[in-house]
């Protein structure tokens, strides 16, 4: 899974990373500690103009579908497994033509070993930035008057896939990772995805997944944000 992430890139940075077009308002700052249902930076591609506009924007980190009563959902939505997306109500018609990058710099996972649960943080090897396979909505609030801008809200989930090699050992569930040769084709909204893309997608991610590093580091604070939250406390590689 991946429920806390890293973002340190500014906005300028991710324009020009991802070759953006449009830049949004009201863009998150950098974070060391983000949780679901925070704002995050999102990069997509609209096809309301021709051709398509490549967008930063900013988006509530756990994905509500358009047809959801309630921004609130009964269950998580801040994952979604790529091996099922394909099939589920919640994620399906974002898969076909709503599809995002959520940059990182990078994640944190949990390891338990009896009753001890250590974080780790698990990184590209040479320091770059990630960007996670991803998937957006939008949210209109039946509760605002139709000329309210708050009305919509833009919120998305990030694909999750199993775990394989070293990264297994610490967990059985890590992000989707595109390599750059995928970002065009993954966020084309002339693309239709089925099941079969978000495979894969995968597919696509395993070599770069497989370069990814971890190491152990200190509890993470319910409010902490800062860069010392990815001070090691362990050797790369290394359970502790």
């Amino acid at each position: 899974m991946c429920g806390r992430f890293i973002i340190t890139d500014t906005a300028p940075d991710l324009v020009a990373m991802f070759d953006v077009e449009h830049e949004g308002e009201n863009l998150p700052e950098p974070s060391w500690n983000v949780k679901p249902t925070e704002q995050i930076p999102i990069v997509l591609e609209s096809a309301k103009q021709e051709p398509a506009v490549r967008r930063l924007e900013s988006a509530r980190w756990s994905l509500v579908p358009s047809f959801a009563k309630e921004l609130v959902a009964p269950y998580p939505t801040f994952n979604a497994r790529a091996e099922t997306v394909g099939e589920k109500s919640t994620f399906k018609n974002s898969l076909a033509s709503k599809r995002a990058l959520i940059p990182a710099t990078g994640y944190y996972e949990w390891h338990t070993t009896g009753t001890k649960k250590t974080p780790y943080f698990v990184h590209s090897d040479d320091g770059l930035p990630l960007a996670f396979a991803g998937l957006y909505s939008w949210w209109r609030n039946p509760a605002l008057a139709d000329t309210d801008p708050a009305r919509w809200v833009l919120t998305a989930t990030i694909l999750t896939t199993d775990a394989q090699g070293p990264l297994a050992t610490l967990h059985e569930r890590i992000p989707v990772v595109l390599p750059e040769e995928w970002w065009d084709h993954w966020l084309d909204p002339h693309t239709t995805g089925d099941q079969g893309l978000a495979d894969a997608a995968v597919d696509a991610s395993r070599p770069l997944a497989a370069s990814l590093q971890f190491y152990a580091v200190a509890p993470l604070p319910a409010d902490g944000n800062g860069p010392e939250l990815l001070e090691p406390i362990g050797e790369i590689g290394q359970l502790v």
